[in-house]
């Protein structure tokens, strides 16, 4: 039992992350990574001699499976759907191998690929796992995996945007932001903002949230200052925190998350700001200590 356990929590933290690129739902992932336990736990293991490769193949396909599930019903999501954020600062709990690996960027892209393909592009791109191991994880040949992995590099290449997550050059901007939000500066707001800049918000339908995506910097102005000036605001304490390994703001209410922001730029300027408010989908925003097994 001791090595049955090392091995198991040797691999704990690339099991999540491979996971939760999958599934871009942490809870989800936590329930893959407990179900690969149980599974490597019963298991014959008297001819593995891989154990990571083992449990990446275990945790590959109960996350396929859980995907083609969960993808019925984001068809009936209400308003955009966005990634679970998690914090990743150095000292969150949550077990992600690298920050870089989980950006919401990727997250979002891959979400536009059929799940074969995202298990593809996770194990070969993101994990770079050779050809052979991806193939017997997914129980395909090498040669399919190898057309599967070229279309879905294409199309990740093709559709993931050019800016990238907010870095600590950016955090003094991101303060005066954030100030002329909170103060219904709308000029001020504007000048941070690029003239394509988007507004994601994701209620879920369980909180208050635009059910579109709004474009346009006049507009998302205007709208981030209306919700900065929001009654609910007032209850919520702002910290920034590093959310999917970028500069963001966490939102706390009596002390628990309640809600996030992250922006990514283009140059000096806000290319697209996401707010995570389903309180249904927060998880990841919290301490999350080690899995037990």
């Amino acid at each position: 039992m001791p090595d049955l356990t090392a091995s198991f929590q040797e691999n704990r933290r690339l099991l999540f992350t491979v996971a939760y690129e999958m599934l871009g739902a942490a809870a989800d992932a936590e329930d893959v990574v407990q179900e690969t336990w149980l599974r490597w736990s019963a298991a014959d293991r008297s001819d593995v001699a891989e154990p990571r490769a083992y449990l990446v193949r275990i945790t590959t396909r109960l996350a396929l499976n859980r995907l083609r599930a969960l993808r019925r019903s984001r068809e009936t999501y209400v308003g955009p759907w966005l990634p679970d954020p998690l914090l990743t600062s150095p000292d969150a709990a949550l077990p992600v191998e690298r920050a870089e690996e989980v950006s919401l960027a990727l997250l979002v892209v891959l979400e536009t690929l059929s799940p074969l393909e995202r298990a593809v592009f996770v194990l070969r791109e993101v994990f770079e796992l050779p050809y052979q191991e991806v193939a017997e994880a997914l129980d395909r040949d090498v040669a399919a995996v190898r057309q599967v992995a070229h279309r879905a590099r294409e199309h990740v290449r093709a559709r993931r945007p050019r800016y990238t997550p907010a870095g600590p050059q950016h955090a003094e901007a991101t303060e005066r932001f954030l100030a002329a939000c909170l103060t219904g500066d709308v000029a001020g707001v504007l000048a941070a903002l690029a003239p394509e800049v988007e507004l994601v918000t994701d209620g879920g339908g369980v909180v208050r949230a635009a059910r579109r995506i709004i474009r346009g910097a006049d507009k998302v102005a205007r709208a981030l200052v209306a919700f900065a000036r929001d009654e609910t605001m007032a209850s919520m304490e702002a910290f920034p925190a590093e959310v999917n390994g970028a500069l963001g703001v966490l939102y706390l209410q009596g002390g628990a998350p309640v809600m996030a922001a992250v922006s990514e730029w283009d140059g000096d300027r806000l290319a697209r700001v996401m707010v995570f408010r389903n309180p249904e989908r927060l998880a990841g925003l919290r301490r999350l200590t080690d899995l037990s097994v």
